[in-house]
């Protein structure tokens, strides 16, 4: 229905969307003389799988990291699920219902598989001074978070592992376990930055398949990847960056025929397939 949706929208650049959960304008980052991220306008559909690429240092990563409030702008106004949250620090823009992953994931190694989960849950009574001396105010609510962890946990196929240190998951795991733990806070909309960087091709099917689950209820995502098969074969929409700016917007097939995001690739005029090979490496 998404594909649809956005079957007619224009293929360029800050081009409106049918209905945006999130919405960007004139957003800059600045590292002294560098400008980092120069997006003057930017929407993503709600409860679509969007794809944000570009070359290294094409500002995705920085781009993010503005978004989710770990880095502060230079300039520019954003806002979410109608609300704007410019300039809000990450934990209220994560209760908002925006939440992130990482290109390293950020488990805690000394804590069980489990634990990290209901780290992962918001509003918890028992963290608070005022309750956290009264276990008859928070011993339910852990416990309907603690079942609402062993399903997600399951589902992404950790059950087993649930008691185990989160430190001994391999990569490929932690991966997976970042986005069950994204999902423990109810978010509306996810933002993962290289989902499937370091992931081996049997997990990178799985993550996908986890994916598509995502957006099936109702939930908007909107990654960073390298991958160009990846992009193509599971995004909506798919945006590209280069040096700071958004260079073209459009379907995966809009945007794989497009010369301006081939030339960002490749630095010339190439076909598609050229483009299809596109090198992975980190932003």
């Amino acid at each position: 229905m998404i594909a649809r949706e956005l079957s007619g929208v224009e293929p360029r650049p800050g081009v409106a969307k049918p209905d945006p959960v999130l919405t960007a304008d004139g957003v800059r980052r600045r590292f002294g003389g560098l400008v980092a991220v120069d997006v003057e306008h930017l929407e993503v559909q709600r409860s679509s799988i969007t794809a944000l690429i570009g070359p290294n240092g094409a500002g995705k990563s920085t781009f993010f990291n503005v978004l989710s409030g770990f880095d502060r702008p230079d300039g520019g106004s954003w806002s979410f699920d109608g609300t704007a949250i410019s300039g809000w620090r990450a934990h209220r823009i994560a209760r908002r219902g925006m939440v992130r992953s990482f290109q390293l994931p950020k488990a805690l190694a000394k804590l069980s598989v489990l634990d990290n989960m209901k780290l992962g849950a918001p509003r918890q009574s028992g963290e608070r001074l005022a309750t956290a001396l009264l276990p008859g105010r928070w011993r339910s609510q852990e416990r309907t978070v603690e079942l609402q962890a062993i399903e997600l946990l399951s589902r992404f196929g950790l059950g087993d592992q649930r008691d185990d240190y989160a430190g001994t998951l391999s990569g490929g795991q932690r991966k997976l376990l970042e986005m069950a733990r994204a999902l423990m806070a109810q978010p509306d909309m996810v933002l993962l930055d290289e989902p499937m960087a370091g992931v081996n091709p049997v997990l990178v099917q799985t993550l996908l398949e986890h994916m598509k689950g995502i957006r099936e209820i109702g939930v908007t995502v909107l990654f960073v990847e390298h991958d160009m098969d990846v992009v193509m074969g599971i995004s909506d929409w798919v945006v590209c960056m280069g040096v700071g700016k958004v260079i073209a917007e459009g379907t995966p097939a809009a945007i794989g025929a497009n010369p301006a995001v081939i030339d960002a690739y490749l630095g010339t005029t190439h076909d598609e397939a050229g483009f299809g090979e596109a090198e992975t490496a980190d932003d």
